[in-house]
């Protein structure tokens, strides 16, 4: 997730201040993915010091609001015209810890697998709650929820995949070794 490019956007809006921004964010994001104030203010002086925003004066309440500069609405425009790119993706800690639990002789991977996948399944049907709960004039969280619905849709079938390539491999693997084939140890 670009911090950012969200704060950019939310500025290209309007001036606002960290809080509103923060909030804003959350709003428009379903609290989806939890931004931290102390975040918000750090990228705000980034992008203060990259001239993409113009920190104002202090409000009565002691808040600073901030508005975006020709360079950051150059740099919104060119976010928006591009393309995510997943030519680099993300950790994934789940993809980790399997990767390393089917190279490890004392890890349990059918096990492992299945209690993820109870928990992928819980999210999936608290993400469908949501989705049925929500406003349906709210296109951003719709949207926003649809894609967390997918993406628990598909780590459910992804660790499916893995439990049937980890059985396959531990069957080959019995298979090969000298005990199956009547050799001795």
């Amino acid at each position: 997730m670009s911090v950012k490019q969200s704060l950019l956007a939310l500025l290209g809006e309007q001036p606002r201040h960290g809080y509103e921004l923060r909030n804003e964010f959350s709003r428009r994001t379903g609290n989806s993915w939890p931004l931290n104030i102390g975040q918000v203010y750090t990228t705000l002086e980034r992008l203060e010091r990259d001239a993409l925003v113009l920190r104002g004066d202090e409000d009565a309440d002691g808040r600073v609001v901030y508005s975006l500069t020709p360079a950051g609405r150059e740099q919104v425009d060119e976010w928006f015209a591009s393309p995510v790119a997943l030519d680099n993706p993300p950790r994934n800690e789940l993809a980790i810890k399997i990767a390393l639990a089917v190279t490890l002789p004392d890890v349990d991977v059918t096990r492992l697998i299945q209690t993820q996948r109870r928990a992928s399944i819980e999210n999936l049907q608290k993400y469908t709650r949501a989705r049925r709960e929500a406003d349906p004039d709210d296109l951003a969280w719709q949207l926003v929820i649809e894609s967390l619905i997918h993406a628990a849709d598909a780590e459910v079938r992804w660790l499916d995949h893995c439990e049937s390539a980890a059985l396959r491999a531990a069957r080959r693997h019995r298979s090969t070794s000298p005990t199956a084939q009547g050799d001795p140890q």
